[in-house]
């Protein structure tokens, strides 16, 4: 979701440095130079940090995103904030989303469930979504990159760039210092809808046509509301007005579509909605603290890979608000593409593995682009498990494997998710396969098969961090007392290859497991190159 932003009030302090007082300056080289700073562009920048890539992450704005704009992580990515080390602090900040309430005549006329409420299980621990409001998703995600020794530089334009064969050799522009070069092996725009790195690329996005229109985005305090539920209103103009309490805070998110012909997003004119909307009145909003504009437009690039250079969320898709996809989906791209450059730049694999990011991840962006024009269109608010990004997988990615036969239907394949599953220790201590996933690293899952030479598989590794997990055996690393570990992978006995992102990248049967999986990690680490 794309939006212009209009006036921004909250403030956050200036990190980093920038070192050039005139003219040129060059900058020590980094291996990764991301441009912007919100969730897809310090995802990125978390993901690196723990494997050790060095960074340089710049944002034009001088302070990280303000405004609440998207507020619902879905629970595939909670799961890969879990995985970074958010997830907690994002739980201790957000919360669900409370019953609509809709209005008519000054009362509530009528109560329903918006955001579908769906119980956890044990594979999926994570089963609806958390609204969190967006500056405050960015200031967690800025908080625990700084936790792993990273920093932004704000205040900080990437204004141009050139590359070669070995790196971008970037310019950066900072209004009071002058401009600096920099040169890094790769470049990944995370700078929006509006990306400067798109455009000096020549990259077009491509998409549907929506409806022309516009919403009106505002965070705002008030009175005389209870915050029990999701307040809406419909407008005679066909469009309506929303005041979501947003959880954790004391401010409400004022959503107005199609309130008024001509878009004015001053404060007053805020005061003015609310007041010609609803019963209250002016006075009842104490505080207007940012506001926004939006209008629909939706789109994707062609390709994510541009030589050096990649695209990455907004930057390379921008979808319609409908369904809470597009935050999303940018993280996800984030987590897919981080795992690959640590490879390539930490552990000697092949360069082509680069090209699996567009080859997995452009094929999602289209779906879910499809998915949230229909919502737009349709004006459907329901939000279902449709919606929670579980089902993704990459089953016809050229990492994906699966060399068993005769599977039952339904079963657990290569390319899927790979799911929790609550289980102990040998000893009895409580554990869950997200716990032993969590990290840079991946998984071999030998079920009941105590055959795989583990000693093979750890040497094809060679220097890609690997776990191997052995579940039933004469010398198990975990058991299933509940029966909950074979009921999301299966009874069949089965290695499983698990990706750094949690997802299955080989499936195997113990007799053919070693050679397969030993194969496989051996072009990870610099041993094959990996066909596209």
């Amino acid at each position: 979701m794309a939006l212009n932003s209009v006036k921004e009030t909250f403030v956050h302090p200036t990190e980093g440095t920038f070192e050039a007082t005139a003219g040129d300056a060059t900058a020590p080289p980094v291996d990764v130079l991301i441009s912007g700073a919100g969730p897809t562009g310090l995802a990125l920048g978390i993901d690196l940090a723990r494997r050790g890539v060095t960074t340089l992450i710049v944002e034009r704005q001088s302070t990280l995103s303000p405004g609440a704009r998207g507020t619902g992580v879905q629970p595939r990515t909670q799961e890969v904030y879990d995985d970074l080390g958010v997830l907690a602090a994002a739980q201790a900040a957000g919360g669900v989303y409370p019953p609509t309430a809709l209005w008519e005549d000054g009362r509530i006329t009528r109560t329903h469930q918006m955001i579908a409420r769906v119980a956890p299980t044990p594979s999926t621990p994570y089963a609806e979504g958390l609204m969190l409001p967006q500056w405050r998703n960015v200031q967690l995600l800025h908080d625990r990159l700084r936790d792993l020794g990273g920093s932004v530089q704000l205040g900080v334009a990437l204004t141009d760039f050139t590359q070669d064969t070995d790196g971008v050799t970037a310019r950066l522009t900072r209004p009071d210092t002058g401009v600096r070069t920099v040169r890094a092996r790769y470049l990944v725009a995370c700078d929006g809808g509006g990306s400067t790195v798109r455009k000096r690329l020549g990259a077009r996005m491509t998409g549907p046509e929506l409806a022309p229109g516009h919403a009106i985005l505002a965070d705002l305090r008030l009175d005389g509301l209870d915050r029990d539920h999701w307040h809406r209103w419909t407008l005679p103009t066909g469009g309506f007005l929303s005041l979501l309490p947003l959880a954790g805070t004391d401010d409400f998110q004022m959503l107005a579509a199609a309130a008024t012909a001509e878009p004015d997003t001053s404060h007053e004119a805020v005061r003015d909605l609310i007041a010609a909307h609803t019963h209250l009145t002016r006075d009842h909003v104490r505080e207007v603290l940012w506001t926004s504009l939006y209008r629909p437009k939706a789109g994707m690039v062609d390709a994510y890979r541009h030589g050096r250079v990649f695209l990455a969320g907004d930057a390379a898709h921008i979808h319609s608000p409908a369904g809470g996809q597009g935050l999303n989906t940018s993280v996800q791209d984030a987590y897919n593409l981080g795992w690959k450059l640590g490879q390539v730049l930490r552990h000697g694999a092949p360069d082509t593995l680069l090209d699996t990011y567009g080859t997995e991840r452009r094929p999602i962006a289209a779906d879910i682009l499809a998915t949230s024009t229909r919502l737009h269109r349709s004006g459907s608010l329901h939000r279902g498990r449709d919606l929670h990004q579980l089902g993704i997988g990459y089953p016809d990615s050229p990492l994906t494997r699966e060399l068993r036969t005769d599977l039952p239907e339904g079963a657990r394949t290569a390319g899927d998710r790979a799911p929790d599953a609550p289980c102990t220790t040998p000893d009895g201590t409580p554990t869950r396969l997200f716990d032993a996933f969590r990290g840079p690293h991946f998984t071999v899952l030998a079920l009941d098969a105590p055959d795989l030479d583990t000693a093979a598989v750890t040497k094809a590794a060679g220097s890609t961090p690997l776990r191997t997990l052995h579940v039933g055996g004469p010398t198990p690393d975990l058991l299933d007392p509940d029966g909950h570990l074979h009921a999301a992978y299966g009874t069949t006995p089965t290695v499983f290859l698990i990706r750094p992102d949690g997802y299955i990248a080989l499936a195997a049967p113990p007799e053919e497991a070693t050679a397969a999986i030993g194969g496989a990690l051996e072009a990870y680490a610099g041993g094959a190159r990996v066909a596209v």
